[in-house]
């Protein structure tokens, strides 16, 4: 008896701890935005960004000479220009390199890490087709080119039906959102940092958000950082 009595207080003590926190997504055009992730209250901050027509076109061009592109590396602020030029391959692409590597250097010191890690991949089909929340301190997304990235509001997310919560059903079947326009979308070139489960004072309020379903015939060119071991 005494064990029920435990194991419901734990749970209602968790579904009192969810619905207690409250978070908030914050949008700029400037990089600067991305220090109110340090917020308690923001779980998504955003980098409106755009890209030039000539930084568009040499995207495209990447995916289609580099259609099987997985790069996955660490790397420092210091030696991320280099590595990543060397992993592209191609000096028609430095400007690519270079941006990647620039992310990376804002990323270290907004969090004061030596290193990150690093992967670009191009993706003809969903990546993570289900909502979750990454059990990470916080990831940097970026989408250089295809469908980005969807997020759901910390309000609008029924967590309990996360993960086995779904209990195998899709998330629209399964209740975890009530209506398809709770369905955020980020656009292709901004660039957001996605606070997890690990960020000290967030669990149960990481960013629930998921990989889009890519078109036929299409793909996406991705980014993506974490802190480095």
């Amino acid at each position: 008896m005494n064990s029920i009595v435990l194991n419901n207080t734990n749970a209602l003590k968790r579904r009192t701890e969810t619905r207690a926190k409250v978070r908030r997504a914050v949008k700029g055009g400037h990089p600067e935005i991305f220090s109110d992730i340090y917020h308690e209250d923001v779980n998504l901050a955003v980098w409106q960004r755009q890209f030039s027509a000539e930084f568009k076109t040499l995207v495209n061009d990447f995916v289609i000479f580099r259609p099987d592109t997985s790069i996955s590396i660490v790397v420092s602020p210091g030696d991320a220009r280099s590595m990543m030029r060397r992993e592209i391959g191609d000096p028609r692409f430095n400007d690519l390199a270079d941006d990647a590597s620039q992310l990376v250097e804002m990323f270290c010191c907004l969090f004061d890490l030596e290193q990150a890690g690093l992967r670009m991949r191009v993706l003809g089909d969903s990546m993570c087709p289900k909502f979750h929340a990454d059990r990470v301190p916080c990831r940097l997304i970026t989408t250089y080119c295809g469908i980005a990235t969807e997020w759901l509001p910390h309000h609008a997310v029924n967590r309990r039906k996360l993960g086995s919560g779904s209990v195998g059903q899709s998330d629209q079947e399964s209740g975890l959102y009530k209506r398809e326009a709770d369905i955020q979308k980020m656009a292709s070139s901004e660039v957001a940092l996605l606070k997890g489960e690990e960020w000290q004072g967030n669990r149960h309020a990481g960013l629930v958000h998921r990989s889009p379903a890519v078109p036929l015939k299409q793909c996406r060119l991705l980014l993506t950082l974490d802190f480095g071991s």
